[in-house]
């Protein structure tokens, strides 16, 4: 794999750059539609890759390991193959449902024990096991196993957790030194920059997983509930810190605004299941603002759902008649909701990156925040 750095912004932290993966080349920055179970819910691989040009998608380990099973996927040569996708995919280790499983996990130095949200069947994630299985899988990036602190968190609490994610990390980088990838692509190890919203911590987190000189770095524990202040904080102070010929990646995050907003911070790469879960509720994202399909207002308006003209709208579709099928809960409601707003999301970061290109990303960014913030 390689990682090299195109272009940067004047007035901002902003850069683009080209990722290079044995299943294809990224340009950043770039957001991945996120495709938990090995599916894009509601959208077909097709309009992925003809319609939105998604050039990565993103897995979970915790999903994928309880259905299909790794048994299933080595059988199928890998989740490329059993899925049917030949483009990157990057993998989350379960480290963020060690947080969304509160009620039914336990955390101790050797890793989580936890009850399966299926069957409640009784595993174990470890270090070395989140590693193992994401060979498994046989994602391009695969991220080092950690502990999302919830927000708000306690001091003493998010400074243990941060240090036991540290010290996972380096059994994770061992695990991977000692194995070897199934399907004959290489792949990459992510570590994981905790530490809440307390900048000690995160400085401390920051200087450790840099240290590590690994191929990307991510920042997780954020977009938590935590006020988009302090997420464009934190995400500002960690950027600094992690090395600038790295690739970058802000985890779970975010809104159209957050994304541009940590572009100009020196991110790279983005996932959210927000604009394919707000679209199977009628909410959808346009340069023009947010629109929430299932108002009335939409009834007898027969326009285009964008009425921008960017390549990611289909012009097939008006309003009026999404809104029918959305209140009529049609699945083609949903499918081309999702399209549209992935379809978006690939929009605005790759004008984001000609913009950066063109030296006239700060100036575009800031006309368009209000514009894409507000409710239609």
């Amino acid at each position: 794999m390689e990682f090299k750095l195109s272009a940067t912004d004047t007035q901002s932290k902003a850069r683009t750059g080209v990722l290079e993966t044995d299943h294809g080349t990224i340009k950043t920055p770039i957001f991945m539609p996120v495709g938990t179970a090995g599916s894009v819910k509601a959208v077909h691989h097709r309009e992925l890759t003809d319609e939105i040009s998604a050039q990565i998608i993103l897995g979970n380990t915790y999903h994928l390991f309880l259905r299909p099973g790794t048994e299933i996927l080595e059988e199928a040569g890998g989740l490329h193959k059993f899925i049917g996708w030949d483009r990157p995919i990057l993998t989350d280790s379960g480290g963020y449902q060690v947080y969304s499983l509160s009620g039914t996990r336990k955390i101790t130095e050797e890793g989580v024990k936890f009850a399966s949200h299926i069957d409640g069947s009784k595993h174990v994630f470890s270090p070395e096991r989140a590693v193992d299985i994401q060979r498994s899988i046989g994602a391009d990036i695969i991220m080092a196993f950690d502990e999302c602190t919830p927000y708000p968190c306690d001091y003493d609490y998010a400074k243990n957790s941060m240090h036991m994610t540290h010290r996972w990390l380096d059994r994770c980088i061992n695990q991977m030194n000692s194995t070897e990838p199934k399907y004959g692509h290489n792949q990459a190890l992510f570590p994981i920059v905790q530490g809440s919203v307390y900048n000690d911590l995160r400085k401390q987190s920051a200087e450790y997983i840099a240290s590590k000189n690994a191929f990307g770095n991510a920042i997780g524990g954020l977009s938590v509930g935590e006020p988009h202040e302090e997420l464009y904080a934190m995400t500002e102070l960690v950027c600094d810190i992690l090395p600038k010929e790295k690739p970058r990646y802000l985890m779970g995050v975010g809104t159209p605004a957050n994304l541009l907003e940590c572009i100009a911070l020196g991110v790279d790469m983005f996932d959210c299941v927000l604009p394919t879960r707000n679209a199977r509720n009628g909410q959808l994202f346009t340069a023009e603002g947010i629109i929430n399909i299932k108002n009335k207002k939409w009834e007898r308006d027969f326009s285009p759902i964008d009425v921008a003209g960017n390549t990611y709208v289909d012009t097939v579709y008006s309003k009026a008649y999404l809104r029918h099928l959305v209140t009529s809960r049609e699945m083609l409601g949903a499918q081309i909701s999702s399209i549209h707003n992935l379809g978006f999301y690939l929009w605005l970061v790759g004008e984001a990156r000609s913009q950066i290109e063109a030296g006239t990303f700060t100036d575009w960014k800031n006309m368009m925040l209000p514009k894409i913030s507000r409710k239609l």
